[in-house]
């Protein structure tokens, strides 16, 4: 372990590691007048909690090994390049200087400068106690990366990480320039906390997370299914973010139609072509997401949720609830609550403390 290198300081140094979470209000009951896109709509369900782990400064000929893990792991590079290569892809990626990558799978992974090289396992590089400093192998002073991590809620996850890649490359220059940004606006917030530095840590991770969320979308437009590549398209886009900003309303195909501005038929098949699901579908699986969110979070009775998401009896919203969800409302409840006791007590903010104690071993491995 050691302090940055001269090559790199004082503009890329990390000091010590800190998590943040994204827990926004629910977002359910929003005005009207305000709404919400559906990627940003989805991205607060999921509850991001954003980890700074640390940098990686190496020299020479190297090569890393990394085990599965949980979430989503990002890097941004900051000098030099390397390779990267994920189990189960035929190519590796090479990622440059400016450029960064997001791993969204937990597959495991290697990084290197040549992967001719036997890797090392990572786990040997690290101190027995993470301190969110900078790992130095052969001597480096050519390579210099710095990584994080998100972790999701996990009665949210397949929302997002089941229509992602392993890897996704943050290249696009546009968003090149938004990586060196937050990179050193990170730097900044630990390395010299301010007021406020908590909630500006935790923005600059989202903010990340969303440059390469919408690089891939402008990347994968097509051939991509899941909801995240309708918003691609402007007309299915419209529709889904009609649904999200009414999920009560009466909806029929011909009204989801016409917020696209396409005919029933061809509305219908390009949405299951490219959703996945019928429109119908979708807006059911979307209503009861909202749901559950409610039943983990809120004290609401469930014929009260029933009716905020178009649901006109307990009857009838349990039983789509037990179709999409596979029990009842009230014993969904109970099994969330059960393995995550703050749920539904209002208390969705954690303070920095119990955040630190938190943060899984895997989040620590650079």
């Amino acid at each position: 372990m050691t302090d940055l290198p001269d090559y790199a300081a004082p503009k890329y140094c990390v000091e010590y590691e800190r998590s943040t979470t994204y827990r926004p209000n629910l977002v359910v009951d929003r005005p009207e007048t305000s709404p919400m896109d559906p990627l940003s709509e989805i991205l607060s369900l999921l509850r991001l909690r954003s980890y700074i782990s640390g940098g990686f400064d190496a020299g020479g000929k190297w090569a890393v090994q990394f085990g599965a893990h949980e979430g989503i792991k990002f890097q941004a590079v900051i000098a030099g390049q390397c390779w990267v290569m994920v189990e189960g892809m035929s190519e590796p990626q090479k990622i440059v200087a400016g450029e960064g990558f997001l791993l969204a799978r937990g597959r495991p992974f290697c990084v290197a400068s040549d992967l001719s090289v036997p890797p090392v396992d990572i786990r040997t590089l690290l101190p027995p106690v993470p301190d969110g400093r900078i790992v130095t192998y052969n001597t480096g002073g050519e390579f210099l990366s710095i990584g994080g991590f998100f972790t999701l809620a996990d009665d949210q996850t397949d929302l997002l990480l089941k229509m992602l890649p392993p890897l996704i490359h943050i290249r696009e220059e546009p968003n090149r320039m938004t990586l060196r940004w937050c990179v050193e606006r990170m730097r900044q917030e630990l390395q010299d906390p301010q007021p406020g530095g908590f909630i500006v840590a935790q923005q600059l991770a989202t903010l990340l997370l969303v440059q390469a969320l919408r690089q891939h979308l402008s990347d994968e437009q097509r051939g991509g299914v899941g909801w995240l590549y309708a918003l691609a398209d402007k007309r299915l886009g419209a529709s889904i973010t009609a649904i999200h900003s009414t999920p009560a309303r009466r909806w029929t195909l011909q009204s989801m139609a016409e917020a696209a501005g396409m005919s029933r038929t061809s509305f219908a098949a390009a949405f299951r072509q490219t959703v996945g699901l019928s429109p119908m579908d979708y807006l059911t699986r979307w209503r009861m997401t909202l749901a559950a969110e409610k039943l983990i979070h809120t004290r609401q009775s469930v014929a009260s949720i029933a009716y905020s998401v178009g649901y006109d009896s307990e009857k009838s919203f349990s039983t789509a609830f037990r179709r999409v969800r596979g029990c009842p409302p009230r014993e969904f409840t109970r099994r969330q609550r059960a393995a995550s006791p703050e749920a539904g007590s209002g208390n969705l903010v954690e303070s920095p403390e119990e955040l630190h104690s938190s943060i899984p071993d895997f989040a620590l491995s650079y």
